[in-house]
Parts: C-alpha cells; structure tokens; sequence
C-alpha cells in the first residue's frame, strides 16, 4: 500500500509546494540530489571522481509542459556538457535525460523531444561523454526504445534503460543485447498493473536475474542499476561465468544510497556509475526513491524528527 501512495504523493502539487518550502526537508533531501546548480553538480561529480567513482547527470527540471520549457531543458544539459568539459570531468561523467522532459509529451511531442535528444547528443559528442535515455513509465516504452534506435544511428554510444518488473523485458534485453549496446537494468519505479508487470519482491527478482543472463550473455555492456545485495551477488557470478573484463560492464547507484558499497565495488576493481541528479525540481524525484525502497523512508523520517527538535521554529 505504501509505495502507491508515495508514488500519488510524488505528482500531488500541494503536497509539492509544502515539501519544497520546509528548510529541513531540503537539508535532508541533499543526501539524494547533489545541489540546484550546474556549480554544486560539478562539485559532487569531482568529490566521487576522487573516490574512483563515474557519474550520470540527470537535471530536475519542472514538468514540461510547453516548447519553450522543452528547449529550455535541453539548454540546460548543452551548458552542462559545456561546463564537463572545461572542468575536466567528461572522462567521470555522461548524462542521463528523460524524454519527457524534452517535450515528448507535447502535441508533436516525439519529434520534439528527438530533436532535443539530438543537440544534447551532438554536445555530448563534443564534450567527450555519452547519454543515457532513462525509461518512464509502461504507457511510454515502446516510444523511448524507438527514440534510442535513432538516436544510434549517429550516436552509437546512446545508452537504453529497461526495467525489470515490465514482462516484456527479457525479450527488450535480447533485442538490445547487440555489439556496444549500453544497456542499463533497473527495477522499475512506476506503479504498473499486474496485466504488465510482476508485483512481488520475488517475480521481479526472478525476472531481473533472467535479463541480467541475457544481458551479461550478449557482446553489449550491461550497466547493473540495483543496490540489493542478493543481485549484486548474482551478477558478480554472472560477470565471472561469463569472464567478463572490467571495462565491459557497470555498476549504477544512486547518490546517497549505500555509499560504503559503492567504495567496495570499485575497490574491488568494478566500474562503478552514481546517478547524480540536480536541480529544483527535486520533489518527485526523491518520493520515487522513498517508493522504492522503504529504508529510504526511515532514514528520511529520522532525519526529519533530528532536524525538527533541532529547529527552535519548529512547533
């Protein structure tokens, strides 16, 4: 019952509103999003860098609902790229974009959204870094799989994101397990119904573990987007099973999540990725993390009783 609330809570704007102006909330939320800034982005990015660690950007901005707010986006990734590479930091980082955000929601949204995708690409290139399309909800899929198709045709290195909780998966990771498919398995974050995706603990690890084989089997790279250890565990003997090199797989965690596993794993000489998102748009973002993990909350709920009787403003 819990996650579809949080998930409800996550698109309710009063809720939004509330949460976005409580001073302590925004100081517990820094643990999960790296700052508003490009500036305080960068900062994370270089202090992981000094940790052995790579990142992905994912800019929070507000729901688009115009062209205007469209571009706006896509500006925002082109001045990133931009600052990646005058500070240095492309080899540690590429960028995640959602397509909604690039307008695909709109009328006309795909070709919008497409021609948005293709400047950031094409910045990307410049800068010396890759992109990564994340994946929304089911109701969207098909769309952000046909989007990366073209956008390969001149940027092979565009990455693809499938989740495992959808049934179709296992059969979108045999279609994407191609030579230098970057390929990024999640768990899913969307509340989905049972006719489209599995709705226990133990179908979705099942079925992450079935595409995590197709996956490691194929000549692409499989970016591994869990913090369970029971699947890191198995794809540790999966990567091995299959002699799999270093630099032809990832491991992907949040920021602020399980950080001391995030050091193990590159220390043990695994490429390890964080996604680091930024932005004032936080809200959202942080509830499907709540969502998704119900430990997130108790820290969260913790953290907010600390700060309360911390606060001599708070009643």
């Amino acid at each position: 019952m819990l996650r579809p609330l949080l998930l409800a809570a996550g698109r309710s704007r009063t809720l939004k509103r509330v949460a976005m102006n409580v001073p302590w909330t925004r100081q517990v939320v820094a643990r999960f999003v790296s700052g508003e800034t490009i500036a305080e982005c960068l900062s994370t990015v270089r202090r992981l860098a000094d940790q052995g660690l790579y990142s992905t950007i994912d800019f929070l901005g507000e729901d688009t609902t115009t062209a205007s707010q469209a571009d706006h986006v896509a500006d925002v990734y082109v001045e990133l790229l931009r600052e990646l590479r005058a500070a240095g930091l492309s080899e540690w980082a590429e960028i995640s974009i959602k397509l909604s955000a690039l307008g695909s929601q709109l009328r006309g949204g795909d070709a919008i959204a497409l021609d948005n995708a293709r400047i950031i690409c094409a910045a990307a290139k410049l800068a010396g870094t890759t992109v990564t399309v994340d994946m929304e909800d089911h109701e969207t899929t098909t769309a952000t799989l046909d989007a990366v198709n073209q956008l390969r045709r001149d940027y092979p290195w565009t990455g693809a994101v499938v989740q495992a909780y959808l049934h179709r998966t296992v059969d979108d990771c045999r279609a994407l397990a191609t030579p230098g498919s970057r390929v990024r398995l999640c768990k899913g974050a969307y509340a989905e119904p049972a006719t489209l995706a599995y709705q226990t603990t133990s179908a979705i690890a099942i079925s992450y573990q079935e595409c995590l084989r197709v996956l490691f089997a194929g000549p692409g790279i499989p970016l591994v987007a869990t913090h369970d250890p029971a699947m890191i565990s198995q794809a540790l003997a999966i990567l091995a099973e299959e002699g799999r090199t270093p630099e032809s797989y990832e491991f992907q965690l949040l920021l602020g999540i399980r950080p001391d596993e995030q050091r193990r794993l590159a220390a043990a000489g695994h490429r390890v990725r964080i996604y680091v998102p930024f932005g004032t748009d936080w809200y959202a973002y942080f509830l499907r993390r709540i969502a998704e993990r119900p430990a997130n909350l108790t820290f969260f709920l913790r953290a907010l009783v600390s700060r309360g009787k911390s606060d001599p403003g708070h009643g």
